[in-house]
């Protein structure tokens, strides 16, 4: 297919239907940007092979649809059927997404022999040399189980959560409250008489060192930072 146009294709009970869509309005549509779908339709006709010009008889398009407008099936085709994604659109969607992959394992997986992350770039290299296959669509969540099994085999991973002690002086405490609260779980919290404050915080173990790092920079290197065994 070209830039100026692709394929959806549906299949009911055996009965393939096929509708010519605008390739980057469809891809909007199928990610919930946009809903007007006159805009999307290079044409109202509903096929069965639109390679050969096969149009869908009405009897077809009753029995699998319950209706013979074009714009109510087209809806339904789009919702439901597989979009042909041009080259470039899953180029771009699956390079993106296999960032948000190496991003999140990068933050919740680590090394159970260093219990430290493993690098970004060596994440990568492993979906690469495992030839992990990535799927535009679904989300980060719906395949990283799989995607962390594929890539054991290469690189140790361990999902775990690690408890740090924490003492933050009081002129610090505000800014210091806001990392605590978006990097973790606070367990415990004691306010001191002076304002300081002493806490528990559970986070995932690879996020280790973007807390304390983020913590350094926020008390100017006076917080007190501790591992709980």
């Amino acid at each position: 297919m070209s830039d100026k146009l692709t394929v959806v294709k549906y299949t009911f009970e055996g009965e393939k239907f096929e509708i010519l869509v605008k390739p980057d309005p469809a891809l909007d549509y199928k990610l919930g940007k946009i809903k007007d779908i006159t805009s999307i339709l290079v044409s109202e006709e509903i096929y069965q092979n639109s390679g050969k010009g096969t149009r869908a008889s009405s009897e077809k398009l009753q029995k699998a649809f319950q209706t013979e407008d074009p714009l109510v099936i087209a809806e339904k085709i789009l919702q439901k059927g597989d979009l042909n994604l041009t080259t470039d659109q899953r180029r771009k969607m699956t390079t993106e997404k296999r960032k948000q992959i190496i991003t999140f394992i990068a933050k919740t997986f680590v090394d159970p022999r260093s219990h430290l992350p493993h690098p970004p770039l060596r994440i990568e290299q492993a979906i690469s040399d495992a030839r992990v296959n990535i799927d535009p669509f679904k989300s980060v969540e719906e395949q990283i189980k799989d995607i962390v099994e594929s890539l054991r085999s290469i690189i140790p991973l361990k999902s775990e959560n690690l408890s740090l002690e924490i003492s933050v002086p009081a002129q610090y405490v505000a800014k210091s409250y806001s990392v605590l609260k978006s990097t973790g779980v606070l367990k415990k919290e004691e306010w001191q008489k002076d304002g300081s404050l002493k806490a528990i915080l559970e986070i995932p173990a690879a996020a280790r060192p973007n807390v304390i790092d983020r913590l350094g920079s926020v008390t100017k290197g006076t917080a007190f930072v501790e591992v709980l065994k």
